[in-house]
């Protein structure tokens, strides 16, 4: 495997805290990886919500490497230059990918924060590696609870790149945003055959095989207007998985949260870092 890192992004007065791009070689083709902040912080693994990139961390990212966190945030395959997989894979596999990124640049333990679809994977992170993997940090984690019919369909027609984009819009405000929140941040960034991927490798993955996330602290950030993922499902893992867990509701936003609620979720996902000590 051969690890190249290029330069790229805003020019920094502190060449630690460069934006740096990273092109790791697998035996499953090349992986994007963006390494932003001071390479000696502490190390944060930043998993995308479903058929969405690595771009949509943008503002956390800047906010967590001004805390003095290092972020690594691996492109999904089928993303930018994240080569797509040439056969179906499941969570294990998407899990692995990750798990090789942090490998071949040297990250020692970490905490992984999963928005949305990257709460599986990071959840399948910690059963698969739960020596290296300090805490679990998941945005709006569903995985439990069905959604309504309804919002399935506007979850489908968000990615039909074929709709007017008025159209497309109103189903995407209708999934991702809480009542009175602007979408018009996600109006680009939608990859179907990405989601279309992921939602088969969590077909082909049984729930049980991720959902505890081995025994490892948790903290779950629950958007209260999530009707993706509904609050019942951060209750139902905080029920089953005990003290470990904790949940942080947040109001006035629902699946997309990030572009919702940026300060608040920062400021969450920060506090708790400081009470577990990273």
């Amino acid at each position: 495997m051969v690890l190249t890192l290029v330069l790229g992004g805003c020019a920094s007065a502190d060449p630690l805290r460069a934006a740096r791009r990273v092109y790791i070689e697998t035996a499953r083709g090349p992986l994007e990886v963006f390494d932003d902040g001071p390479s000696d912080g502490p190390a944060l693994v930043l998993l995308p919500s479903l058929g969405r990139g690595a771009q949509d961390f943008d503002d956390l990212t800047s906010r967590l490497t001004d805390a003095g966190y290092r972020v690594i945030r691996p492109q999904p395959r089928g993303i930018g230059a994240s080569r797509p997989y040439d056969f179906a894979p499941n969570l294990s596999d998407l899990a692995e990918d990750v798990l090789i990124a942090v490998q071949q640049i040297n990250l020692g333990s970490f905490v992984v924060v999963g928005h949305a679809f990257g709460n599986r994977v990071a959840r399948m992170i910690a059963t698969q590696s739960p020596e290296r993997t300090r805490a679990l940090i998941l945005l709006a984690a569903g995985g439990k609870v069905a959604m309504e019919p309804q919002v399935e369909q506007a979850l489908v027609r968000s990615f039909d790149l074929s709709l007017p984009d008025d159209v497309r819009m109103a189903y995407v405000q209708q999934a991702f945003f809480a009542p009175g929140n602007d979408p018009e941040v996600w109006r680009t960034g939608w990859f179907p055959s990405v989601a279309e991927m992921q939602i088969g490798a969590t077909q082909r993955t049984p729930v049980e095989d991720w959902w505890l996330a081995g025994n490892l602290p948790v903290l779950v950030v629950q958007p209260l207007q999530d009707v993706l993922a509904p609050p019942e499902n951060a209750e139902i893992l905080s029920r089953e998985g005990g003290e470990r867990v904790r949940v942080a509701y947040i109001e006035r936003a629902g699946h997309a949260l990030l572009p919702e609620q940026p300060q608040r979720i920062a400021g969450t996902i920060l506090r708790y870092l400081q009470d577990i000590g990273f």
